[in-house]
């Protein structure tokens, strides 16, 4: 096999286990709105076994790492995969301490205070895979996820609809963003505990963890966990569990919440990308 079809081919299935982890991250609310969207249904990989391991404004910037507050960029992070095994509550009449309200309200007030943020993230699929990339979030509303090659995956949103990009292929999927688990985190203000049906608050010396638990009559129940830095107060990752079980965690890195983004950024192209064929 010559060296230009072995690099083909790596490519080609980095591409298709970043479209498979994109999907698995948002199909945990978007079933019930497939039937209405232009979406095309993609098999979810059963799970492998787990490991436990300046300013860039412009998608047409040549350089595409975003800026940072700080002097010197830390190096992607390990997600902490959670335990397939572990067991949440799933009692809708869980009741939490004033401690465990206080933990939630800290989470709640920060991602209330954020309108940008721009950083890095780190994308482990159901499969195990890892992709890596740059986030560009404008409250509200309004985020861009771009993966690094050889994957030609954007995810775009801007502020109604949200598109999974194959840039190689020139197609896009669409979904209502109000469908999506991002909309937790794209609320211009959110109260965790009053706005969504938190189920588990836990926190140690490293991080805040707050699950919250959606259950629809079609698909089953979804859960989103996000966690929060215990000492900068920052967040850190989120993870996806979908209703079949599987996990998609995003951990992010490298965070600037002061710079402006530019809004060309959340423009969605219907002219240029189409549906994937069905």
């Amino acid at each position: 096999m010559t060296t230009i079809l072995k690099m083909r081919m790596a490519t080609s299935f980095a591409a298709r286990s970043a479209r498979l982890a994109v999907l698995a991250l948002l199909v945990a609310s978007m079933a019930a709105a497939a039937a209405t969207s232009s979406a095309q249904t993609v098999p979810i990989p059963k799970p492998a076994p787990k490991g436990r391991d300046g300013m860039q404004m412009s998608a047409s910037d040549g350089q595409k790492a975003p800026a940072t507050t700080g002097t010197t960029r830390t190096a992607p992070p390990n997600p902490v995969i959670p335990d397939p095994r572990r067991n949440v509550p799933t009692n809708i009449f869980q009741s939490f301490d004033a401690n465990q309200k206080a933990q939630a309200a800290r989470v709640s007030a920060y991602l209330s205070s954020l309108q940008t943020l721009v950083g890095n993230f780190v994308q482990v699929g159901p499969d195990g895979s890892k992709t890596k990339g740059d986030f560009y979030i404008q409250k509200p509303g309004k985020v861009r996820f771009e993966y690094d090659p050889p994957v030609p995956i954007d995810i775009i949103a801007d502020g109604s609809s949200l598109v999974v990009r194959d840039r190689k292929l020139a197609t896009q999927d669409v979904y209502p963003l109000s469908q999506t688990p991002l909309r937790f985190l794209l609320s211009d203000r959110i109260d965790l505990m009053k706005d969504t049906n938190v189920v588990h608050v836990t926190a140690d010396d490293l991080y805040i963890t707050v699950v919250i638990e959606e259950k629809q009559a079609l698909i089953g129940t979804s859960r989103l966990m996000l966690m929060v830095g215990a000492k900068d107060g920052q967040l850190k990752q989120w993870t996806v569990t979908d209703p079949q079980g599987y996990d998609t965690t995003v951990a992010v890195y490298n965070l600037d919440s002061t710079k402006k983004v530019d809004p060309s950024l959340f423009k969605i192209d219907f002219t240029n990308y189409g549906p994937p064929p069905g």
